[in-house]
């Protein structure tokens, strides 16, 4: 196993001649067998998904507002804000599920909890017996959103990692689609099964999950970290390389695992909470991904897919079949939006998908405003068709980021980019923080959004665009490019680009892909002068 071991700083991509380029995934059996694992843990984020598609199709059905007495204002805003209420009750609890008694077991206890909750939610025969069940759902959420990410993030192939994490929130919209036709095919059905059956398909992926997630395998860097190293390598070595343990690539992997977790512990000691505000590498991971999920909420996505039947009836569009039709396609249209800037963050880079994201949603913005407030001011009919044109073609840079016009960066990346910056002693508890800033901005939206567009009207569409301006100028200041690193260099890029390339030269020597004794040495001392 000769060749040099090395690692390029510039690129990152140390590992690059270590794949085997013989023949693609889809003609590997063991390699189709971890996507479709991989796949099972993505439908967690449709969960998610279905919900905002479905609260806000339920606002249309005319059944569902007679059975909880037509809520408004703040009750309507309790309504959809109380599943993100019970996602942050479970915030405390979920880090030391998924990293005390692994990731797999996280996604199991949050999914059987849904299932229950949802069966809680279709009985429901009162505004309070609801509202108790959308928060028991958020808090399952929690303990299978915060895990599976970070799962597929630690089983997927090298080369696939960015895409398939990417993938994760794109399939938000999968749920989003199938609860925007669920309503719509339900619209006509007279009695309370016109939204009880939307409610019970909420829990399909759950059910789904409970039954197929024995099959898949547990995070390898998990196992290292407990002390189970031979199952960590039994992982790598079946998935990745057909089972050969002596594959160059899975030695290198299991190595720089093993390297990046010994440098956590006994270097850098990232093991608490009061981590995050001890290293200024630490410091610039929070401030990131904090930042980040406020911006995938307050862009004025939520303005929209929640409160889409309100918006237009606020510019003369208020047939119920109309609004459910508009919504359904919508939610189409973003979903192949999100999935094709998903598969393009390693072609094209993190960073310039962000700020193609934040521009596109600005822009997109300010013309959704415009048109707006002259069907407002002046009620021109043509300018409130235009509006609906422009919620299009802001949802497609959202999604090239979260999930709308920032569906080029926010939908498919906010996720895939927080996990990735993590060193693993802090990804759980990083993915936590990320989620609970999350859910807080949701939660204000949620509730301040429909009453404050009640008072303001189209006057509140311009609080958005000044904080799109603000959201544009972090983005490009802070933001930075992990294309084509591994996990582990990439997590190491915030504590300096020489620990990066440490890492994952001493990770190589210890492989066996460098033959140099000068080198193995050289790694070793630059490990040492990094503990010192």
């Amino acid at each position: 196993m000769g060749g040099p071991a090395a690692v390029s700083t510039s690129t990152g991509q140390g590992y690059a001649h270590l794949i085997d380029n013989s023949r693609p995934w889809w003609k590997n059996t063991r390699m189709i067998r971890l996507n479709l694992c991989i796949a099972l843990l993505l439908i967690t984020s449709t969960t998610n998904g279905y919900d905002g598609s479905m609260m806000n199709g339920l606002q249309s059905l005319p059944q569902w507002n007679s059975a909880f007495d037509y809520p408004g204002g703040g009750k309507l805003g309790l309504l959809s804000a109380i599943q993100n209420i019970g996602s942050v009750a479970a915030y405390p609890f979920s880090p030391y599920v998924s990293d005390g008694l692994g990731r797999r077991a996280a996604v199991i206890l949050g999914a059987t909890i849904m299932c229950i909750a949802t069966v809680l939610q279709t009985a429901s025969h009162s505004v309070g017996m609801f509202i108790g069940a959308r928060f028991l759902i958020g808090f399952g959420l929690t303990f299978a959103a915060a895990a599976a990410p970070v799962l597929i993030t630690e089983i997927a192939y090298p080369t696939q990692r960015g895409p398939a994490t990417s993938l994760y929130n794109t399939l938000w919209f999968l749920g989003s689609i199938t609860a925007a036709w669920t309503t719509f095919g339900t619209f006509h059905l007279p009695t309370s099964w016109s939204w009880r059956i939307p409610s019970a398909i909420q829990a399909l992926p759950s059910v789904i999950q409970v039954i197929f997630v024995w099959f898949i395998p547990e995070s390898p860097r998990w196992l290292c970290s407990k002390g189970r190293e031979d199952q960590a390598l039994h992982v790598l070595a079946y998935y990745h390389a057909n089972g050969n343990r002596n594959d160059p690539l899975v030695e290198y992997e299991f190595e720089e695992i093993r390297a990046a977790i010994k440098f956590d512990r006994e270097v850098a000691a990232n093991v608490g909470w009061s981590s995050f505000f001890k290293t200024p590498g630490n410091r610039r991971r929070l401030r990131i991904m904090i930042a980040i999920a406020f911006f995938s909420q307050w862009s004025g996505n939520n303005l929209i897919a929640y409160y889409m039947n309100k918006i237009f009836d606020a510019i003369g569009i208020t047939d119920p079949t109309t609004q459910l039709l508009i919504n359904g396609c919508l939610n189409i249209y973003n979903f192949i939006i999100a999935v094709i800037a998903g598969l393009l963050c390693d072609k094209v880079g993190r960073r310039p998908l962000f700020v193609a994201s934040t521009v596109g949603m600005f822009v997109f913005w300010v013309l959704q405003t415009v048109c707006f407030s002259l069907y407002s001011e002046k009620g021109n009919i043509t300018a409130a068709h235009t509006f609906i044109a422009m919620i299009f073609l802001f949802y497609a840079f959202l999604l090239y980021s979260q999930y709308s016009a920032d569906d080029i960066a926010f939908t498919p990346l906010i996720v895939s980019y927080t996990v990735e910056i993590l060193p693993f002693p802090l990804r759980a508890k990083g993915f936590t923080i990320f989620n609970l800033a999350l859910s807080l901005s949701l939660i204000f939206n949620q509730y301040i959004n429909p009453i404050a567009l009640q008072a303001l009207g189209w006057k509140y569409y311009i609080v958005y665009v000044c904080w799109l301006a603000f959201e544009m100028g972090f983005i490009y200041r802070f933001l930075v490019e992990t294309k084509n690193r591994t996990l582990e260099e990439t997590a190491a890029l915030f504590d300096g680009e020489d620990t990066a390339t440490h890492l994952a030269e001493h990770a190589a020597v210890n492989a066996g892909i460098s033959d140099s004794h000068s080198d193995r040495e050289k790694a070793s001392s630059e490990i040492e002068e990094i503990k010192a």
